[in-house]
């Protein structure tokens, strides 16, 4: 799968871990779930603490680190245009 980032930048998931995409699916999941940029901070250092299935920490790549600042800047766009109740 291809990712074009908000910078521009075009991410082959194919270039990342196994790894990183099953981080990459779980985080994906989240970015339309919670309700703050912290906690998908959160969210995402949990992710590459515990690895892919409680299998130990997983080192974030540079193109992972794109992608996640690319799924961060979702988040925040999306919290923005969210009415609070």
């Amino acid at each position: 799968m291809m990712i074009i980032t908000t910078t521009g930048e075009k991410i082959d998931t194919a270039t990342l871990s196994s790894e990183e995409r099953h981080i990459l699916q779980k985080l994906f999941a989240w970015k339309s779930l919670v309700d703050s940029v912290a906690l998908f901070r959160e969210k995402k250092k949990d992710a590459l603490k515990a690895g892919w299935n409680n299998s130990g920490p997983v080192s974030e790549s540079r193109a992972l680190s794109l992608v996640m600042v690319h799924l961060e800047t979702q988040v925040r766009l999306r919290l923005q245009k969210t009415p609070l109740p």
